[in-house]
């Protein structure tokens, strides 16, 4: 087995972007280039070895991040390729957690795209350093300096052109190295493996020299060895101007901007070499901070082979019915067999195998340590977002966060026969996927299942068919109503039967009115008869309570209603099971005669849209009989509180999409019930 890569050799990174951007094309390069792969695969031909899932080939996107890792220059490059699509954002969500850097991947003509906001942003929150690479340069349309403007504006980052790029759209030659002032071209007929370094052209020689002083002043006001040069008007080595790079890439300073065409093998070389030169080892970013799980005292973990061993699991996967355990190393080392302790569960499990990953194929190792990404057998209980480490020095590392689902649909299984096997499923998919839930609706008996979109929900029930062989139905989960009264009635009931030879009597007179909306329902005694006892008291109560639960329209559940107790009737044969009937029979005939009517859930609704949306999105609520509460602005981004009937807010989240451009997310939450 080849030794461990040193710590300041090792580059764990991300590729991050849009759909369609280009992500996993310019991971496929990187991988033929070092040398990981002998043969380039196409997205487009449903043979990318990143995209190794049946239904990622199918649709020509990618479902699920990839792990695998390449080497370049003498370094080890770690890399998991996230998807671009907005229903997997948890896949970009908890790759980023463990990640160290991220690629930025920006289409040269659609630029800064909705999903490229979302994704960079979340890499914001971690604190991931990024470089950004301009894919596509080679496009009809194609416009470099508009996307780095996009990525000043849009995303809020400040960008450091170190590239320009030679030509564009059907002329594009290569790039202009502004670090080495050299023009690179590539070597078409060798599937761009060979390249050459150029005098940059004469025409190009006055913008190279524009942009490369623009770059060291850039880079000058964040670093002071390069300000010093600078202001000695000394000349700038590229190592030194490297250096400084580096630094304030790592101190999330600046992004370096390169350029390319990936599917024409252009520009994939030198933003290896960008990752190795600009993008953190694990020694270059600070200490992963904990806290100790019976004193709650915040703990450092430093990359350190040595220490004690922590890690974070940041995915789980189904491998053939086992269970395979995603794993991030920050400290410490592990082997084999190790028996690992749980602290957020309070469990000890062990490790029975440990397994270095390449895309859906797997190669068994014996160690791993500080700064590895690997996949563990043998975890049974722990789950995304557990902390792993020693007992004698335990650490509880933070959580990760997952957002709620925002759309469900009812599932049933084909054959009655498989509805053990469908939910044993559900709750395996629900294990791998933290944004994915299932539950039994208790009163409507369907199992709904929820997730992030409609697309993600397709290709869960795709799966289950694929690789579980359980055929399934799907539908609108029903939306479960509830009755109320409109006005207010007396009704007086007498239940005088011979039952089982027993003679039984009760009469009851009650008062039903109606209450304000989210008041519930309340039983009120206002008999002043000294005859009634306790027990038919609570009878009466009792035989209220069950009437409740069915409703004179529809059946359902009656709410916000006050039944008040007039007067009742005793004699010798009365007893509480005549009071019981007694006052069921009284509840169900004054519902009759109350107006009864339907009431909806009305969901309480946030959205977050750029401004330039906020119309379409207004027009939308109000076509869904949508009330809006409240408008209020976070930057450039406008917040619209509303309220809306559930029934209205299937298939929201593709419309939402629609008319902000893929911009807009929601949330929402059950507010109250009202009249349909």
């Amino acid at each position: 087995m080849p030794p461990a890569p040193k710590l300041d050799k090792t580059r764990n990174i991300g590729i991050i972007a849009h759909i369609d951007a280009g992500k996993t094309t310019v991971t496929e390069r990187v991988l033929f280039y070092t040398g990981r792969v002998h043969k380039m695969g196409e997205v487009h031909d449903g043979e990318a070895t990143m995209d190794w899932m049946l239904e990622e080939k199918e649709r020509g996107i990618t479902i699920t991040s990839a792990v695998t890792s390449c080497s370049w220059r003498g370094h080890t490059i770690n890399i998991i390729d996230t998807p671009g699509h907005v229903d997997f954002t948890i896949e970009v969500e908890r790759s980023l957690r463990v990640l160290d850097g991220a690629i930025g991947v920006f289409c040269a003509v659609g630029g800064v795209e909705p999903q490229s906001e979302t994704v960079w942003h979340q890499a914001d929150r971690y604190k991931v350093p990024k470089i950004a690479f301009i894919n596509k340069m080679d496009r009809v349309g194609a416009d470099f300096y508009r996307v780095v403007e996009m990525i000043k504006t849009r995303l809020g980052a400040s960008p450091l052109v170190l590239q320009l790029p030679w030509g564009a759209e059907d002329s594009f030659k290569g790039v202009i190295d502004l670090v080495t002032m050299k023009a690179v071209r590539w070597d078409d007929e060798a599937f761009g493996a060979e390249y050459r370094e150029e005098d940059i052209p004469d025409e190009l020689m006055e913008e190279a020299i524009h942009y490369r002083d623009l770059m060291i002043e850039t880079v000058a006001d964040k670093n002071d060895l390069v300000m010093e040069k600078y202001l000695a008007e000394e000349d700038i080595q590229p190592g030194d101007l490297r250096q400084a790079i580096r630094a304030v890439t790592t101190g999330l300073k600046l992004v370096p901007v390169f350029c390319g065409a990936a599917l024409r093998n252009k520009g994939v070389q030198l933003l290896l070499d960008g990752i190795v030169d600009y993008l953190p080892s694990p020694l270059d970013i600070p200490a992963i901070v904990g806290r100790h799980p019976s004193s709650d005292k915040e703990e450092a973990r430093h990359a350190d082979a040595k220490g004690p061993f922590s890690a974070l699991a940041f995915k789980v996967m189904m491998d053939q019915g086992r269970k395979m355990t995603y794993l991030r190393v920050y400290s410490g080392a592990v082997k084999v067999g190790d028996v690992v302790y749980n602290p957020g569960r309070n469990i000890k499990e062990k490790l029975s195998r440990l397994l270095k990953l390449h895309s859906n194929k797997r190669e068994r190792i014996e160690t791993a340590s500080a700064g590895d990404i690997i996949a563990a057998m043998g975890l049974k209980i722990t789950s995304t977002g557990d902390t792993l480490c020693t007992e004698d020095s335990p650490i509880l590392l933070e959580p990760m966060q997952f957002k709620d689902p925002v759309i469900s649909v009812a599932i049933e299984p084909k054959s009655i026969q498989d509805n053990d096997k469908l939910l044993d499923v559900l709750g395996k998919l629900s294990d791998e996927d933290p944004t994915f839930k299932f539950k039994i609706d208790e009163e409507t008996g369907q199992t709904v299942i929820s997730g992030m979109g409609e697309l993600h929900l397709d290709i869960l029930v795709s799966r289950i068919k694929r690789e579980f062989f359980v055929d399934t139905n799907r539908g609108k989960p029903q939306v479960v109503y509830r009755e109320t009264i409109t006005k207010a009635v007396e009704q007086k009931e007498v239940f005088d039967r011979e039952i089982a030879g027993q003679q039984h009597f009760a009469g009851v007179k009650i008062r039903l009115s109606p209450l304000a909306r989210g008041s519930l329902n309340s039983f009120v005694d206002r008999c002043e008869n000294p005859a009634l006892t306790e027990e038919f008291l609570n009878a009466i109560a009792q035989g209220v309570s069950e009437a409740e639960a069915g409703g004179a329209l529809m059946g359902y559940p009656m709410i916000d209603i006050q039944t008040s107790l007039l007067d009742v009737d005793i004699r010798e044969t009365s007893d509480a099971m005549a009071f019981k009937i007694a006052a069921t029979m009284a509840f169900k005939s004054a519902c009759q005669k109350a107006d009864p009517m339907l009431l909806e859930p009305i969901m309480k609704t946030d959205i977050l849209v750029p401004e330039e949306f906020v119309g379409e999105v207004i027009s939308d609520l109000n076509q869904r009989q949508g009330k809006i509460e409240q408008l209020s602005k976070k930057g450039a981004i406008q917040l619209i509180t509303a309220r809306l009937p559930l029934s209205k807010m299937f298939g929201y989240s593709t419309s939402l999409r629609s008319v902000s451009q893929g911009r807009g997310t929601f949330s929402m939450q059950f507010s109250h019930y009202d009249k349909t």
